[in-house]
């Protein structure tokens, strides 16, 4: 989850540090290594219905079973020739948001074929984050992706993607809508953040996953540290993008999922009936499982493409 910068939102992403904590890093090292190749591959055309996460995130081996890549998908949707938006075509492109620089090079050269870029941010309306606003490490939230981006030895989103282009457009709630939200219905930061961690555990449990502190010693006692630590930490994005599903109330949606999805996709819309026929929406790989179905029997849009790029190279030295 992306957060914008300002003092009078500070306090929304220490609550959001919490949560993140408590469902990424604390659930991270209670994760089996093993996880981490537990993919399912997408054939192009096939049904966007039951969609998970691993559609938009998975881990990669070589031929001899080494770890090679983590990768993030890009999925496309296209309107048939019957269609109120004929020709028009929306792209999923899954984030991590933190990766390798050549990772959000290529994302960066492909955003320019688009019409329109959707993307996610919890900040004011029509906020746009320059580099160095990016880099400014004066909130909780800043400080703990900063940590990733060092203890990895990899890049930080905000800093590589450019989200100053002209057609680049702000889809995601503002902090304000953000707690709104969340207050309508009797939900918080920390109840989510508790579900979370909840729907992660239940999901190492059926797939018996055991204890990898052992893992995580050995990769920091490792000349190649970095990698090593990428390699103990890959599989965990794939469970923690998965279990925000489990993230839900009792009416089946979530302030952090179901509810921004319905923001991003109500400027999609407003953006097919101006004419627009290429599309992107980038958002977490959480998200977009969501969204597929949605895109489906919402907009009666159908799966027709799916691509894989590599945001995190494994492959030791």
């Amino acid at each position: 989850m992306l957060l914008g910068q300002g003092m009078k939102r500070r306090w929304l992403a220490s609550g959001v540090v919490l949560m993140g904590a408590m469902a990424g890093w604390g659930l991270a090292w209670a994760t089996a290594q093993d996880s981490a190749v537990r993919t399912k591959e997408v054939a192009d055309g096939a049904s966007s219905r039951n969609t998970e996460a691993s559609d938009f995130i998975r881990v990669t081996k070589t031929l001899d079973g080494e770890l090679r890549s983590l990768q993030t998908s890009i999925v496309r949707f296209s309107a048939g020739d019957d269609h109120p938006h004929a020709g028009a075509i929306v792209d999923l492109v899954g984030a991590v948001h933190v990766g390798e620089r050549t990772y959000y090079e290529e994302l960066k050269e492909r955003f320019k074929d688009y019409d329109v870029v959707l993307y996610e941010l919890v900040a004011p309306e029509g906020t746009r984050i320059s580099a160095a606003e990016a880099s400014d490490r004066g909130s909780p939230i800043s400080a703990i992706q900063g940590g990733m981006k060092e203890m990895l030895g990899l890049e930080f989103q905000l800093e590589h993607i450019d989200y100053l282009a002209k057609n680049f457009r702000h889809a995601d709630m503002s902090p304000e809508e953000f707690m709104e939200d969340m207050a309508s219905r009797g939900d918080s930061l920390l109840q989510m953040g508790f579900r979370m961690v909840g729907a992660g555990l239940a999901s190492q449990a059926s797939a018996g996953g055991q204890m990898s502190e052992i893992n995580l010693l050995v990769a920091m006692m490792s000349q190649d540290r970095e990698r090593q630590l990428r390699r103990a930490v890959a599989g965990q994005f794939i469970d923690m993008e998965s279990s925000m599903a489990g993230m839900a109330d009792a009416s089946g949606k979530s302030t952090l999922l179901t509810e921004r999805n319905s923001k991003a996709l109500k400027v999609l819309r407003d953006e097919l009936e101006q004419g627009k026929k290429r599309i992107a929406i980038f958002y977490g790989a959480g998200h977009l499982p969501d969204m597929a179905e949605r895109l489906n029997s919402e907009f009666g849009l159908q799966k027709s493409q799916v691509e894989w790029i590599d945001a995190w190279n494994l492959i030791l030295p």
